[in-house]
């Protein structure tokens, strides 16, 4: 989850919400890549998720990060809740899952070394404290009463309203990890046709990433369960969004379509003020019932941006938000996936060409498809595995096409972090695949092994 954001004056004119978005766009030599991945901690004696207080707790990580590795501690009243260093940031998802959101970097050598470090530096305290962490979609054993509540007003607060607008917020919430990557765009061209192929082809990086078929304890019959968590969040601001595929969508669309979302909250002298349900369109008017006469700051703005959860998300870049938490290996293929289908515009015309002519109802099927099937899936004579094949390679080329060298020039370009999904591929196996396979076989039904084998 996002932390709060600042910096943003009086919203005095309604053009200042799309123009918010507009000052996103940068020249092709400015554009930057962020990677965002959320681990589960558990204790490893008793597998049991880790605590907020203790000595062997989420606060006992972020604190030995802090002291040992030269990280700055994020507050809340008197809880610390995050870490910030060289444009990077370390976050709390409402569970205890442990977030890095990445600096912008160039390459993806750049932020694939930065992930290692802070997997390093994890690895590091956690050991010290009999702690570890895992990469998964979603918690395979723990309840919802196992997995603590951070000490958040935002969570507090989205808590209490999630059980009211769907059926699986508070399992979002709780017991997902998802891994991400944020893309720039050079204009309001560029940004459409990037976040058309972002939503039209996010159903391939579910299957690829599918890593999340057991949920409290039991094959859940999905290969995404993280997937099937987010669609049954809240219609009013997940899904496929299917106006961006109208000849209008633009950044006026997308502030439209935000400002149409019910609020969570406003953010206001360190504390969350309940706005559970309130229209951000009375904020502009000075009619917001839980501020009377104010009237919103673009931080307020930026604050609301962050509480739609589509398949991909605009801001003043664009999210991926397809993929299930994975393996170390795994985590640095999902930026070169969405890189190199969006960073050069041979391949994103390509990738667009595949897509263009499915309509809201395949993209929706594909998605559902995807979440239950993975590679398997089928859907209107469109096979998965087929379409990820292509994918992948378009992707490939347009990393080969970057030509963004690594290890001092010695690696040529960016493509071999792609090579997890290429065995993906060849193989037909995705993670939760893998997963189901060691569970009926060397496992034996034992769900609890998946910890010791996956470890961090």
């Amino acid at each position: 989850m996002s932390i709060p954001q600042s910096g943003g004056g009086p919203i005095t004119d309604h053009s200042q919400l799309a123009g918010y978005l507009a000052d996103g766009c940068k020249p092709k030599e400015d554009w930057r890549i962020g990677t965002e991945h959320e681990k589960f901690g558990f204790c490893q004696d008793s597998l049991l998720p880790l605590p907020y207080e203790g000595d062997r707790s989420i606060k006992a990580i972020l604190n030995g990060l802090r002291d040992e590795f030269g990280w700055t501690a994020v507050n809340e009243g008197e809880h610390i809740v995050g870490l910030v260093k060289d444009g990077a940031n370390v976050s709390l998802e409402p569970g205890g899952q442990l977030e890095l959101s990445g600096a912008p970097l160039e390459t993806i050598h750049e932020t694939c070394d930065e992930v290692n470090t802070h997997l390093v530096e994890v690895q590091t305290v956690a050991d010290r404290i009999g702690a570890k962490f895992i990469g998964l979609g979603a918690a395979p054993e723990w309840t919802h009463e196992q997995m603590p509540l951070m000490p958040k007003g935002r969570y507090k607060l989205m808590d209490a309203y999630m059980g009211t607008v769907g059926t699986h917020g508070t399992q979002m919430m709780r017991r997902t990890c998802t891994v991400q990557v944020n893309l720039d765009f050079s204009s309001e061209a560029d940004m459409v046709k990037k976040m058309r192929v972002a939503v039209a082809l996010q159903p391939v990086a579910t299957s690829l990433f599918a890593n999340s078929p057991f949920f409290e304890g039991k094959i859940n019959g999905h290969k995404s369960w993280r997937s099937r968590v987010w669609r049954g969040l809240d219609n009013a601001r997940t899904g496929m969004i299917p106006f961006i595929f109208d000849e209008s969508f633009g950044f006026e669309a997308w502030a439209e379509w935000v400002l149409d979302v019910p609020m969570y909250f406003v953010y206001r002298d360190g504390k969350y003020v309940d706005a559970l349900g309130q229209s951000f369109r009375d904020f502009l008017k000075g009619e917001l019932p839980a501020l009377p006469g104010e009237t919103p700051t673009l931080s307020d703005w930026a604050d609301h941006l962050t509480t739609v959860f589509p398949e991909a998300r605009v801001k003043k870049f664009i999210e991926m938000r397809g993929a299930d938490g994975g393996p170390w290996r795994r985590l640095c293929a999902l930026p070169a996936f969405w890189v190199g289908l969006t960073y050069d515009q041979t391949a994103l015309d390509a990738a667009w060409d595949l897509a263009k002519g499915w309509d809201a109802e395949t993209r929706q099927a594909l998605l559902v498809a995807s979440s239950e099937q993975g590679l398997q899936a089928e859907v209107g004579g469109i096979k998965m595995h087929d379409l990820a094949r292509e994918v992948i390679d378009i992707a490939d080329q347009g990393l080969k096409n970057r030509a963004k060298p690594g290890a001092g020039g010695l690696v040529p370009d960016e493509t071999h972090f792609l090579n997890a999904l290429k065995d993906s591929i060849a193989s037909g196996e995705t993670p939760a695949d893998e997963l189901l396979r060691r569970y009926n076989t060397d496992w034996d039904g034992d769900i609890s092994k998946i910890y010791d084998a996956y470890k961090y």
